[in-house]
């Protein structure tokens, strides 16, 4: 029992030295340890080791705001509670709430109470309910709070311990290397008790960055954390953690006391009681993105960024050329490790997790499609000067609409087929809700909110919804249907295992193809998807299924013969060719 005590204080002090060099390590654990574990709760005697068993092919997420859905008189968060248990509750595993807390601006990135649920949404008793059934998933908004909140009014009133929470800089200081997310000033000044200061806003004047540098600032997040994992939550997603820490002169994202931080964090999970899975946000290149998985000890899951804009221009375009080189050279994650993978969410379609994979030519191409279909452009501003598209913000549902071709008759089957395409793939499939609900743009909702990601982010009124779904012929109905029947089926395939043995297939650029192995060898499928508005036709030796195994699609129930004639797969059709 000592010996597993003292490795986690060894563990702990390493990682707290890599942080704050300049503090006492000694009270720094002491003060993380009762932050973390409060009197009444304690800790497991020995490490969670990694492993495979966080999560099964039986893992699907929902990604859904807590007024997603509304009636007028009930509570926003009872209606979502009732819409999963009618419609997903053999269908997703897991729920992720977007930030439900009191907030000021972006739909509740600009937290004022940590500790408190949005009274608009309901309380803590609804988040409870829905917890005891999904597997639930919240933000951790750590890189900055509201500028009207508590915290950043103690600030300004130069109020302990609050007059040393939020990182201020000098304006003459060279910070042209920072990496910007956005075009608004990187430094807002405020009035305080002491005079004018300067505070870093990394994402709007209304979100103003904490400074990680002062150890009280980590204590305080640790805190919330326990209170949320008391509240039944298991899943925490570190919200923008790549920008977390700070310095002048470099360019402020994925710093190593940054991947510090979230290694402490890991290291506390792996000692709690409850599983708790931290989930890194950071919409950025591959190797970036990668990079958080650290040595199996920093991130548990990363999201699959790369994979929204490689996905649409597949759709788009007809062609996996470019997706099928990606996937290609995608390591399988690391023991205890899992991507998270989806094309839509509540932001837009990150343009950043293509450099270097697409052309600007394929961009261009994909940009002006996606703004026939109706949607917009978000800029970012370079640190040379300038700005470039930094996401595309439309309804995945509406992108679809249209190829670089034009309108054609596939729309919810090539709809269906993105889907399917990320079902299939190594990982943990996540849904945003207004995929699931073939949700429209949301052109009212950007004119009267006067912001871009509102078009991606409609509410839809819950008596209208149900007439929808049960109406057999509204869009709403068929993607439901659809996107719910081949995740039923896929939760029975232990070949599609979030770490199931994953190769990519080499075939017509028209189809994209994974063949994936479950964990014990008991059975293959091959994932075939055709991207295209053309019937394509692939030859069984193509991908040498084993003659003396049976193989059916499991999609269509048919039989596969290995060496009966050429497949066909019509426009955008999908088949799970499995042995099993």
């Amino acid at each position: 029992m000592s010996q597993t005590i003292n490795a986690f204080n060894a563990r702990l002090t390493d990682r707290v030295r890599r942080i704050y060099p300049d503090y006492d390590a000694d009270i720094v654990v002491s003060q993380i340890v009762e932050a973390f574990w409060p009197e009444g709760t304690h800790r497991r005697q020995r490490a969670r080791t990694p492993s495979n068993r966080l999560w099964s092919q039986q893992d699907a997420l929902l990604i859904t705001y807590g007024n997603s859905i509304t009636d007028g008189s009930h509570k926003p968060l009872d209606l979502l509670h009732d819409f999963l248990r009618r419609h997903l509750s053999d269908v997703v595993s897991g729920v992720h709430i977007l930030p439900f807390f009191p907030h000021t601006s972006d739909d509740g990135f600009a937290v004022t109470d940590y500790r408190a649920v949005n009274p608009q949404l309901g309380d803590w008793a609804d988040i409870g309910r829905i917890a005891s059934e999904f597997h639930l998933m919240s933000d951790l908004v750590l890189n900055h709070v509201s500028s009207q909140g508590p915290w950043f009014n103690a600030y300004r009133q130069r109020q302990a311990p609050y007059d040393r929470f939020f990182f201020e800089a000098d304006p003459k200081e060279d910070l042209s290397a920072v990496v910007r997310p956005r075009t608004t000033p990187l430094l807002q000044e405020v009035e305080t008790k002491d005079g004018p200061r300067h505070v870093w806003c990394t994402f709007s004047h209304d979100q103003v960055d904490l400074d990680f540098r002062n150890p009280e600032v980590l204590l305080e997040m640790l805190r919330i954390i326990r209170l949320h994992i008391d509240a039944g939550v298991r899943i925490l997603r570190l919200d923008a953690v790549a920008f977390l820490w700070k310095e002048a002169g470099t360019s402020c994202i994925h710093l190593p006391q940054t991947h510090a931080i979230v290694q402490l964090m890991r290291l506390l999970c792996d000692y709690a009681v409850e599983t708790v899975v931290l989930l890194t946000e950071t919409n950025v290149p591959r190797t970036e993105n990668l990079s958080y998985f650290g040595n199996r000890n920093e991130a548990h899951a990363v999201y699959n960024f790369p994979l929204p804009p490689l996905i649409l221009h597949a759709m788009q375009s007809g062609t996996a050329r470019y997706l099928h080189k990606w996937q290609s050279a995608m390591p399988p994650a690391q023991l205890g490790c899992a991507y998270l993978n989806f094309t839509a969410s509540h932001d837009g379609i990150g343009m950043r997790p293509a450099e270097g994979v697409l052309p600007p030519e394929e961009k261009a191409r994909m940009i002006d499609t996606v703004q026939q279909a109706g949607g917009l452009v978000s800029m970012r501003a370079l640190p040379q000067g300038g700005e470039e598209p930094y996401e595309l913000n439309c309804s995945l549902f509406d992108a679809m609409r249209r190829t670089f071709d034009g309108e054609d008759a596939h729309h919810i089957a090539r709809f269906l087929c993105s889907q399917t395409i990320v079902m299939s793939l190594e990982g943990i499939p996540a849904f945003y809700i207004h995929s699931l609900l073939a949700t429209p743009n949301d052109h009212e909702g950007v004119e009267r909110r006067g912001m871009n990601r509102a078009i991606n982010r409609h509410r839809w009124h819950y008596p209208d919804l149900l007439a929808l779904l049960d109406d057999p012929t509204s869009e709403q109905s068929h993607v439901l249907h659809g996107m719910s029947e081949r995740l039923r089926i896929r939760a029975k395939q232990p070949a599609f295992h979030p770490n199931a043995t994953q190769f990519t297939l080499s075939l017509d650029d028209r189809l994209f193809g994974v063949w994936r192995q479950s964990l014990d060898r008991s059975q293959s499928i091959f994932a075939i998807h055709n991207v295209s508005s053309e019937t394509v036709l692939l030859s069984p030796p193509r991908i040498n299924l084993i003659e003396d195994d049976s193989w059916v699609d499991l999609l269509t129930g048919k039989e596969i013969v290995a060496t009966g004639p050429d497949i066909p797969f019509a426009p955008y059709q999908c088949r799970w060719i499995s042995n099993r």
